[in-house]
Formats: structure tokens, C-alpha cells, sequence
């Protein structure tokens, strides 16, 4: 697993001027939770944990844009949503995780 994507995602929340201190603080909480499913996700499936983490740059990227586009970040967030499909009897906490974050940057981006 790329952890960079990862601690790309985080620095671009914290300096997210349009997400407000509360969904800052949820946003990374989740992010935290999501570094520890998918690195025991790369442990067996490691091109599949990178797929996530790509597709959370990517959907995280498009929510915190200044100028937003809706169709990039409707697109990305199915990106996200479907990197999970597949295992969710295996890793059920990974995929309500991504679930979760998915719905906040949505949330963000209207």
C-alpha cells in the first residue's frame, strides 16, 4: 500500500478551507480508520488497497476543490464506492468506512 495517498488525503483536510473544525476532525478520524483496514487489506490484497487509497486521493481531491464539479466528484465517489465491491463479507469494516467517507465528501461537495 501507497501510504503517501494516504497522508496526501489528510494534508489536503487539514488545509481544506470549505470544510469546517467538526468535519475536519470526523473526516480524519475516519481517514485513521481506513489506514489501519487497508493496510491489513495490502497484507493479502495489495493492489486492491491501492485502488481504495487511490480512489480516496482522488474523491477527497474533488471535494475539496476550490472551483467544484460535480460530475468529477459524483464519478470519483463511485470510483471509491465500487474499489470496495467484493469484499464486503471479508472486510465489512473497510467498505462502511469507505462507505462512511464517501456520504461526508459528497456531503461537501453540494
Amino acid at each position: 500500500m501507497n501510504e503517501g495517498n494516504l497522508n496526501e488525503i489528510e494534508e489536503k483536510i487539514r488545509e481544506a478551507k470549505s470544510i469546517g473544525e467538526e468535519r475536519k476532525r470526523e473526516l480524519l478520524q475516519l481517514l485513521g480508520t481506513l489506514k489501519a483496514e487497508i493496510g491489513r487489506l495490502s497484507k493479502t490484497h495489495d493492489e486492491q488497497a491501492q485502488s481504495i487509497a487511490g480512489f480516496a486521493e482522488l474523491s477527497t481531491h474533488e471535494a475539496t476543490r476550490r472551483q467544484q464539479n460535480p460530475a468529477s466528484l459524483r464519478h470519483s465517489l463511485e470510483g471509491f464506492r465500487s474499489s470496495v465491491e467484493g469484499i464486503e463479507k471479508s472486510h465489512p469494516k473497510l467498505v462502511q468506512i469507505v462507505d462512511s467517507i464517501s456520504n461526508m465528501l459528497s456531503n461537501l461537495g453540494i
